[in-house]
């Protein structure tokens, strides 16, 4: 089963479409029209012991070279969840229960976590 085509994702208020431009087997990936946003998902079965669920947005921008003022260069960012889990050991409902009281952690408070963690306090 595939997510939704396109996603949207929304920046700031901004909505970028994100039409799906790879499809694998276990992955799948969505990237912007101009090529700077891509989420991917991706689904890892390597071991028989453990399974892994990716979900990853790679963001990129054009912005002056620090080094070089004169000149613009590519730089980017990325923001990812892995649910790393036991094959066989966690229903779907058990995984999504744990994933929802760790983003109501992070987010909570205006994201204070998140803020206070990209700030480089731990």
């Amino acid at each position: 089963m595939s997510l939704t085509d396109p996603l949207s994702l929304v920046i700031s208020g901004v909505t970028t479409p994100l039409p799906r431009t790879s499809s694998e087997e276990d992955r799948s990936e969505y990237t912007s029209a101009d090529g700077l946003m891509q989420f991917v998902v991706s689904h890892d079965y390597k071991s028989k012991d453990r399974v892994r669920r990716l979900l990853r947005l790679d963001v990129s921008k054009i912005t002056a070279d620090v080094f070089k003022t004169t000149e613009n260069r590519k730089v980017g960012m990325s923001v990812y969840t892995v649910v790393d889990f036991a094959a066989g050991a966690f229903t779907n409902a058990e995984l999504l229960a744990d994933w929802v009281g760790f983003n109501t952690l992070l987010t909570a408070s205006s994201n204070a976590v998140v803020s206070k963690a990209l700030g480089g306090e731990s």
